[in-house]
C-alpha cells in the first residue's frame, strides 16, 4: 500500500501535492484573467444590424449600431440591442466556464 496515502508520510505527500497542484491553478487563474482582460468576444443581434463588444471578463467595450438599425425605431433598437448584449454575454461566460474547467481538471473540489 505504499504510495497510496498510507500512514503519515503519505498523508504528507498527499497535502504537499494538493498544495502545489492550488498554486498552479492560482498562477492559471491569474494568467487566465489577463487573457480574458485582452479577448473581444463580440455578440450581435439577430438581424446583425447592433453588434456588442466586451472583454472576456465582461467588460463592454464598444456597441455598433447600423445606420438601418435606427429608422426601426427605439423599441426595436433596443431590443436589438439587448438580444447583442446576451449574445455577447453568453459567449463569455460559456468561455470563462470552459477555460475554468480546464484550469481545474484533476483536482477534486466540491461543486466544481
Amino acid at each position: 500500500m505504499a504510495g497510496k496515502g498510507f500512514g503519515p508520510l503519505g498523508k504528507m505527500k498527499e497535502l504537499a501535492d494538493a498544495f502545489k497542484k492550488a498554486q498552479e491553478v492560482q498562477a492559471g487563474a491569474q494568467q487566465l484573467q489577463n487573457e480574458l482582460e485582452q479577448m473581444e468576444i463580440e455578440g450581435t443581434s439577430e438581424d446583425g444590424l447592433v453588434k456588442v463588444v466586451m472583454s472576456g471578463n465582461q467588460e463592454p467595450r464598444r456597441v455598433e449600431i447600423s445606420p438601418d438599425a435606427m429608422s426601426q425605431g427605439a423599441d426595436t433598437l433596443s431590443a436589438s440591442v439587448s438580444a447583442a448584449m446576451t449574445s455577447a454575454y453568453e459567449q463569455s461566460t460559456e468561455l470563462m466556464r470552459g477555460r475554468m474547467e480546464e484550469l481545474t481538471s484533476g483536482l477534486n473540489l466540491p461543486g466544481m
